[in-house]
């Protein structure tokens, strides 16, 4: 841990997933060098060496995940929380149990909440069978308060045309440029999140940033309320300012939101991630993909998948992909399909 200056609450490394604060409960970064893929959209190489179902090791930049033939995450249940999954480069493909599907990334996010029970798969199709298949996204998940703990699934597309950039130049034309997934910055709201989400609220606050600085470049970043968690993620670059501290890359630092925040990027291109809300102040219980108050509600929560599945699986694969003409699209439950809009 580095020592923390004005204004900084905590410096911490940055570990795998990343350490969050309430109203978030796990942010996990996925960056993956993948190959070419074969005609089933998996990587065209040999998968030897791999622990094929739990491949978390980073061998030749990559990783299968929970995959065995295409790399991502089949079928699983997930209840009482939301999922965001920001998609800076490749593609991810989404179905689950409610009959719902897509295609989305290259800057696209999914705000998918689980609410009482939902199965679904995410998986990473290796679409590009001439070149290779890089991978970058953050899947953040975001609590719900007890009182949304049971609230009918749902899942959103925020498609990359419809998420604001606000850009900034300072005194020497440096640019720092803000993709507002979530909240809202100097006139600029995001889409909205889904309708039963924290995020929902505006007294809530909650933000998602995603943030590029060209090198050396300098922004102010503005206040929020007082009593919000306001955690900055440092992932790419060499080394930032904070006020008058030095952070170096691969490090997160929770600030006073209430204070105005004085940034200057060292001499790389920097990226950063910004996540802040109001917290919950719940208790937490979570097993795996389950996130409820008690562990009462745990051990009950575990039962009812048992008997219910959570709605089955219309899928007739756990690790459903779509074809490879499709392109980016979503099909929600009541058979409306969805594209990105067209920009003229």
């Amino acid at each position: 841990m580095m020592e923390a200056g004005k204004g900084i609450l905590r410096i911490e490394r940055l570990g795998f997933p990343w350490i969050t604060r309430d109203p978030f409960l796990f942010c996990v970064y996925h960056a993956d060098a993948y190959p070419e893929g074969d005609a089933a959209f998996g990587p065209l190489t040999s998968l030897g060496g791999r622990n094929l179902g739990n491949d978390f090791v980073l061998k030749d930049g990559w990783r299968m995940y929970h995959g065995k033939s295409i790399p991502g995450f089949p079928v699983h249940p997930h209840r009482g929380f939301e999922t965001v999954t920001v998609v800076r480069k490749g593609m991810v493909d989404h179905s689950d149990s409610m009959g719902g599907a897509g295609r989305y990334g290259h800057g696209d996010v999914q705000w998918m909440t689980a609410g009482k029970g939902i199965q679904h798969a995410e998986m990473f199709p290796l679409l590009n069978q001439e070149s290779s298949n890089p991978l970058e996204l953050f899947q953040i998940w975001l609590n719900l308060p007890r009182k949304s703990k049971f609230v009918e699934p749902h899942y959103s597309m925020l498609w990359k045309e419809q998420i604001p950039v606000k850009i900034f130049m300072d005194q020497d034309k440096r640019e720092t440029r803000v993709e507002i997934v979530a909240g809202s910055l100097e006139g600029s709201k995001s889409p909205d999140p889904a309708p039963n989400s924290w995020a929902a609220d505006p007294e809530n606050e909650v933000a998602i940033w995603y943030i590029q600085m060209e090198a050396e470049a300098s922004w102010i970043l503005p206040p929020a309320s007082k009593g919000i968690n306001r955690t900055f993620y440092f992932f790419e670059g060499d080394q930032l300012m904070i006020n008058q501290t030095a952070v170096q890359v691969d490090h997160g630092i929770d600030l006073e939101a209430h204070q105005p925040v004085e940034l200057t990027n060292g001499a790389r291109e920097g990226r950063f991630l910004l996540l802040q809300g109001r917290p919950i102040q719940e208790p937490v219980a979570n097993y795996g993909p389950f996130v409820m108050n008690t562990m009462e509600e745990i051990q009950e929560t575990y039962q009812d998948y048992q008997k219910s599945q959570f709605g089955g699986w219309p899928w007739p694969r756990p690790d459903m992909v779509h074809p490879a003409e499709k392109g980016r699209f979503a099909l929600h439950p009541d058979g409306r399909e969805q594209f990105p809009p067209k920009i003229l």
